[in-house]
C-alpha cells in the first residue's frame, strides 16, 4: 500500500494534508523521515510513526461508547449535537458510523464501525439481536403490564416481538427486546398504560455497558461482538 493512502486510512488526514505532512519532514518510516507520499509499505514490516505515535492499518475498526442525554444517532445534523462529537480524537473516524440508534434523551451502549457488513448482520429484523434496556418507569409496573411487555405490545398498528421483563423494583425493569423500532421501548410503556422516566442500553448483541463512564470509550474486536 502506498504511504499517501496508508496515512489516510489510519486517519491521518485527506489525501492533500498527509502529502504536506510527508513533505514537511513529519512522517517516519522504519525510524527514517520520508519526504515521498509514493513509496510502497510492507503492512506486515513497516513501522510508521507520526506525532510520536505509531500507526496500524485497521480495514475495519470497532468501537463502545457509553453515550450520554442530549446527542442523536447520526454521523451529522445540521441542527443538533451527534454522537460523533463525543468520539475522542485518538479514535480513527474515517468512514466510522454508528450501528442501530439511540434516541437523543436516551443512554447507554453504542456501537460504532466501518464495517457496513457486521452492522447489517447486526440491525437486520432477521437476524432478533438482543438488546437489554435498564427502564426507570413513572409508575410501578404490575403484573398484567409484564403479561403484555412479553406476550407483544401494540405500539400503533405494529405488534412488538414479545419481550422478556427482568424486575429490578416497583418502578425499575430490564427489558429485553430483538427489534429497533423508532421510540419502540417508550411506545411500549405507553402501550401497557405506564410511562417512562429513563432509558439506558445495557447491553447490545454480547456487548455490555459492564463498568463504563459516560462518555467513555473503548476500541474493541470483532470476535468481542458476535
Amino acid at each position: 500500500m502506498r504511504l499517501d493512502k496508508f496515512l489516510v486510512e489510519c486517519g491521518v488526514g485527506s489525501r492533500k494534508e498527509v502529502k504536506d505532512l510527508v513533505s514537511k519532514g513529519e512522517i517516519s518510516v522504519n525510524g527514517k523521515i520520508i519526504k515521498s507520499s509514493q513509496i510502497k509499505l510492507d503492512l506486515e514490516k513497516d513501522e510508521v510513526i507520526y506525532n510520536g505515535n505509531k500507526l496500524e492499518y485497521k480495514e475495519f475498526r470497532y468501537y463502545i461508547l457509553y453515550k450520554i442525554d442530549g446527542y442523536i444517532t447520526a454521523t451529522e445534523d445540521p441542527r443538533d449535537a451527534t454522537v460523533m462529537e463525543l468520539l475522542p480524537e485518538w479514535v480513527v473516524k474515517k468512514d466510522l458510523f454508528p450501528v442501530g440508534r439511540l434516541d437523543k434523551d436516551t443512554e447507554g451502549l453504542l456501537l460504532f464501525t466501518n464495517d457496513g457488513k457486521l452492522a447489517h448482520e447486526l440491525t437486520s429484523p432477521k437476524k432478533h439481536v438482543d438488546k437489554i434496556y435498564y427502564v426507570k418507569l413513572d409508575s410501578p409496573i404490575d403484573e398484567e403490564q409484564i403479561k403484555k411487555l412479553e406476550e407483544g405490545v401494540d405500539i400503533g398498528g405494529y405488534i412488538t416481538k414479545p419481550g422478556k421483563v427482568q424486575v429490578i423494583s416497583d418502578n425499575e425493569i430490564h427489558l429485553t427486546i430483538k427489534e429497533g423500532k423508532f421510540h419502540q421501548v417508550k411506545k411500549m410503556m405507553i402501550g401497557v398504560g405506564n410511562k417512562l422516566n429513563y432509558l439506558k442500553r445495557v447491553k447490545f448483541g454480547n456487548l455490555v455497558l459492564g463498568n463504563m463512564e459516560p462518555k467513555e470509550v473503548r476500541e474493541i474486536k470483532r470476535e468481542d461482538i458476535i
